[in-house]
């Protein structure tokens, strides 16, 4: 039976530093990914390492995560299977080049929601012009703009919690699902409601098990966007004192 693990890396396979437990006083920490200007901001603590080498012995790895294109090749770890990238947007393969059957079918689909997507955008902005610390950037990857994202200087979900409350949930958009939002940490995400990991791990997993009699799937991640593809794998990996951690009861 093969085994795979659809894998989450932002805060399930390493974190910024002020998320080590440690902090810069643990000597065991490893540099897992960079800023586009080479400095390191992403570390992997023993136990991440160790989770990793374990992987890498009984398992094919596929990525998951919302990082665009050029922020995965910052990644210093060494995937060798399917990338999901964008929160689901994009597929590539393992010759690192895009799924044309997944963008094909992205592409089809995206414009209303680009539509809508950008009407809302134009709110967010006006709203964060009206204050200061916030960073707004649509994502754009293979020149296509997939979603939005926000951040602010205090680097706290309560920073972000005005904006979501007062511009993006009553937005109309928003109301009729044709959009959604998520917020973990210093991260608010607003994306059309075709872009989700969970559409991309299920075309991934379909084909895999054309490859192979069977397969053993295992799911990891740490917020609430990753619950819906870790529940279409057999078991499911969740880093302790991380946003879905919190949300299940697993203390009395």
């Amino acid at each position: 039976m093969q085994s795979y693990i659809f894998l989450d890396l932002d805060d399930t396979l390493f974190q910024t530093l002020r998320k080590c437990p440690l902090g810069a006083d643990d000597p065991t920490l490893q540099v897992r990914a960079s800023l586009a200007d080479g400095t390191a901001n992403s570390y992997a603590t023993h136990k991440q390492q160790w989770l990793w080498q374990w992987l890498e012995q009984g398992f094919k790895i596929v990525a998951v995560t919302g990082r665009d294109s050029l922020a995965f090749d910052r990644v210093n770890l060494p995937f060798q299977e399917e990338v999901v990238l964008n929160h689901g947007a994009i597929i590539l393969n393992k010759q690192r080049t895009i799924d044309q059957i997944w963008m094909a079918s992205m592409k089809q689909s995206l414009p209303p929601y680009h539509e809508k997507l950008l009407a809302l955008w134009q709110a967010i902005v006006t709203y964060c012009r009206q204050s200061t610390g916030f960073k707004t950037r649509l994502v754009d990857d293979f020149d296509i703009t997939w979603y939005g994202v926000i951040k602010h200087a205090a680097g706290t979900e309560s920073a972000l919690t005005p904006l979501l409350n007062d511009i993006i949930k009553g937005h109309k958009h928003i109301q009729d699902g044709s959009l959604y939002w998520h917020l973990n940490g210093n991260n608010l995400a607003v994306l059309p409601k075709i872009i989700n990991k969970e559409s991309a791990v299920s075309y991934l997993m379909a084909k895999y098990k054309k490859q192979y009699p069977a397969i053993l799937t295992f799911g990891a991640g740490d917020s609430h966007t990753d619950a819906a593809f870790m529940g279409l794998c057999d078991y499911a990996l969740i880093p302790k004192n991380t946003q879905l951690f919190n949300t299940m009861a697993f203390t009395k």
